[in-house]
């Protein structure tokens, strides 16, 4: 049973075998069939059939591979004969074949050893020695390649092994040899036509004429569209000059094949030989269409357009080259002749621009740098229409950086004991600028911010009377310099630039807010930066205070340069602001030793400003210091009067028409001057004991008052002031939640007639604007 299932398996599998085996020569006889009628893709999937059904069927690869071959798939087909080989190394045609596939693929080195192993296994094969010949050539090796040749001319003498040798007899030199290997070739076969072509191409070179265009002629007679025989006729006719007719030439062959390139480059060459540049240009511009990255004939073009004096365009053709010039071969072959031609193409004769961006010239050729610097750092860029070459500041070279606005420079230079410095640019052409700066020595002082509204005190707080989500900001910058930028909270302030010490205002967005910064920077980069806190304390005091936005002036002069000095006044100062520490006083200014000058600058002008901008509605003024009366007008001495010179007393006058310029904005004005009598010009005398007022009297509270309380000596000042001591307790002691102005002064004069004093005297402003209303103190409880 056993031997009987052994014998009909082994049956089965020679069954299998020979019914595989029959199926293969199928379909490879199916394959031949297809080649037969060229239809060379079913051939192909046929002989893959049988290939996959018998591995080692070399005859298959083979056939395989000239079907390959035939479809242009000349990969491939190196493949198959690369298996074949494996089934057949003793095969010189297997060999052969695969030498020739590499030969077509240009991998001579390849093809090289294959053929040589063809000839090895048959030394005597003919075909296998003429592709070796030109196997050789294609290496450059002309001396195997003439041993091959004479190999080849021994076992056959005919037409094409001469043609060969004739071949490598030209690359040696051996132009004779050459020729008459060319001639016994023609007269081996009359009708092959490369050798009469390689003829005139020898007799071309040997400046034989006539007879290479007789041979191109015969050529032609016998392949009227060889395209080779007309272009080497053409090259002829442009030895002889003869323009139109090898233009004529290359026509022929655009006709012939009109989507050759290399047709449209030579023609066009010839129209630009021939001075015909737009024909020339028309021509290469159709080379180019059919291939973008022609190197060749961009690089052709571009001269034909700098000879029509389109420079516009040949620039662009050369630059096109150079961009070309990364990948193709060619093109890098053309750049460097390129570049040469872009470059004087290019030329100018203008100076480079030179920009001085930092310092910025205050003038066309002078800077301003800060008296303390010995270092600066130079900034700036150069504008040219060519490359830089060069570029030096104090004939030292400065790097830069090509960009798009220019080329840019940095450099820091030492300017020690120097009042100019030069900076020097040379472009690619040679043209030159230098540029000498004048260095201007500037102050370093910083700039000084004032806000004046809202009025802000010396610690930089500003307290605020509501709750708008805005802020009007005013405010003065003083510098020695002009003022480049002004920015509160990063955003710029609007103020005049070409203004010394300029006024500037802003509208600001303080929702969230409890400060904010105001920077300012004048032109010679002096820069300074003060924080403004902002105090809603005020908010909920203003909300519940009849006489308003109270506030409330010390002058305090004490330091006298010919006048005694004194202490009462900064005791007397020190005593009132204790004392209106209760009550609801949204700012006091404290003015410290103020020269004549400063007075009259400060009541005229910056407290009239402060006022203004503030909104101030009660405003006290309060002076402690020197006082005199003269011809019945009283006078503030300021620390810088001379004695004996009226004409240096600050007269209280000014004061009244200072007061009279800002009295449309302020309802209560209250002056009191602890120094001497006002005198009568300044204010009117009440004749009765002024009466007691109340605070919940609207008339009092909102009608304008113009009150002045003043001591009443004639002489200068003491250090013990019971006018001033009164006023303050009376202040300090007052039960009430108000006092008004009148009830102070009736304490002060009972106190001061007791210490046998002269009476203080009380009394409205001459000339202000008085509505019977009057001055309150009110408690903040």
């Amino acid at each position: 049973m056993k031997k009987h299932l052994t014998l009909t398996c082994l049956t089965l599998i020679i069954c299998l075998s020979f019914v595989a085996g029959q199926s293969t020569k199928q379909y490879f006889r199916a394959g031949k069939d297809f080649m037969n009628t060229r239809n060379y893709k079913d051939g192909i999937e046929q002989f893959s059939k049988a290939i996959e059904l018998s591995p080692n069927y070399a005859e298959a690869y083979i056939e395989r591979a000239e079907a390959y071959e035939k479809t242009g798939e000349l990969e491939k087909a190196a493949d198959d004969y690369n298996r074949a080989i494996v089934f057949e190394d003793k095969n010189p045609v297997v060999f052969y074949g695969a030498a020739r596939i590499n030969y077509k693929l240009g991998n001579f080195k390849e093809a090289k050893d294959y053929i040589n192993k063809s000839l090895e296994i048959r030394s005597k094969y003919l075909e296998a020695l003429q592709l070796q010949v030109k196997i050789l050539i294609a290496l450059e090796e002309y001396l195997n390649a003439l041993t091959s040749a004479k190999k080849a001319l021994i076992l056959k003498d005919n037409a094409y092994n001469h043609y060969f040798h004739g071949i490598v007899s030209e690359k040696l030199k051996n132009f004779n040899q050459a020729e008459i290997d060319f001639q016994k070739a023609i007269s081996k076969n009359k009708k092959f036509v490369e050798p009469y072509i390689a003829l005139a191409k020898l007799r071309l070179n040997l400046n034989k004429l006539n007879q290479a265009i007789e041979n191109c002629n015969t050529a032609i007679s016998l392949d009227p569209n060889n395209v080779d025989a007309y272009l080497v006729r053409s090259k002829v006719y442009i030895k002889m000059m003869e323009y139109p007719r090898a233009i004529d030439d290359i026509s022929k062959n655009i006709l012939i094949e009109p989507e050759n390139k290399e047709m449209y480059l030579i023609r066009g060459t010839y129209y630009q030989q021939y001075t015909q540049h737009q024909n020339a240009i028309n021509d290469f511009s159709k080379a180019i269409l059919m291939d973008d990255a022609y190197s060749e004939a961009y690089y052709k073009r571009a001269y034909s357009y700098e000879q029509i004096a389109n420079y516009k365009a040949a620039i662009k053709d050369y630059e096109t080259l150079s961009e070309l010039s990364e990948y193709d071969v060619n093109a890098k072959k053309l750049l460097d002749s390129a570049k040469d031609r872009l470059f004087e193409l290019n030329r100018e004769d203008n100076n480079p621009v030179i920009v001085l961006v930092n310092p910025e010239p205050v003038d066309e050729l002078v800077v301003r740098i800060a008296k303390d610097k010995n270092e600066v750092t130079i900034k700036g860029k150069i504008v040219d229409e060519s490359e830089i070459k060069s570029l030096k500041i104090n004939n030292k070279d400065v790097p830069f950086l090509d960009s798009e606005d220019g080329y840019e420079f940095l450099a820091n230079i030492n300017i020690t004991d120097k009042d100019m410095f030069t900076v020097s640019a040379i472009d690619s052409y040679d043209n030159m600028q230098n540029n000498t700066y004048t260095i201007e020595r500037t102050e370093i002082n910083a700039p000084k911010i004032a806000i004046i509204a809202p009025y802000a005190s010396d610690n930089g707080e500003i307290y605020l009377d509501n709750e708008d989500p805005n802020l009007y900001v005013e405010g003065k910058i003083s510098d020695e310099s002009l003022i480049k930028t002004i920015l509160i909270d990063g955003v710029s302030a609007s103020f005049k630039l070409n203004e010394l010490n300029p006024r500037f205002s802003a509208t600001l967005s303080i929702t969230n807010k409890n400060k904010f910064t105001v920077r300012a920077i004048d032109i010679n980069g002096n820069e300074t930066q003060q924080v403004f806190n902002l105090n809603r304390e005020g908010v909920s005091l203003l909300a519940n205070n009849p006489m308003g936005r109270t506030w409330v002036i010390f002058i305090e002069n004490s330091n006298y340069e010919t006048f005694p000095s004194l202490e009462g006044p900064s005791k007397d100062v020190t005593l009132m602001r204790s004392a209106l520490s209760n009550y609801d006083v949204h700012k006091v200014i404290h003015k410290k030793d103020l020269s004549k000058k400063q007075m009259e600058k400060f009541f005229s002008i910056e407290l009239r400003d402060l006022v203004r901008g503030n909104r101030v509605n009660a405003l006290l003024i309060w002076y402690a210091g020197h006082g005199k009366f003269i011809n019945e007008t009283g006078y503030w001495i300021p620390i810088d009067s001379k004695r004996d010179d009226e004409f240096t007393y600050f007269n209280i006058n000014a004061l009244r028409a200072s007061l009279q310029s800002y009295a449309n904005y302020v309802t209560h004005t209250l002056v009191v001057t602890d120094a001497c009598e006002s005198g009568p010009t300044f204010y009117q005398a009440m004749r009765e004991i002024p009466k007691k007022r109340n605070c919940n009297d609207w008339e009092a509270t909102r009608l304008k008052s113009s009150q002045v309380l003043s001591s009443a000596g004639y002489e200068l000042a003491v250090d013990n002031s019971q006018f001033t001591r009164t006023f303050a307790n009376t202040l300090a002691n007052n039960p009430n939640a108000c006092i008004p102005i009148e009830s102070i002064v009736n304490k002060v004069v009972i106190a001061v007639e007791k210490n046998n004093q002269q009476k203080p005297k009380f009394g409205k402003i001459a000339g202000l604007e008085d509505e019977n209303g009057t001055f309150f103190f009110i408690s903040k409880n």
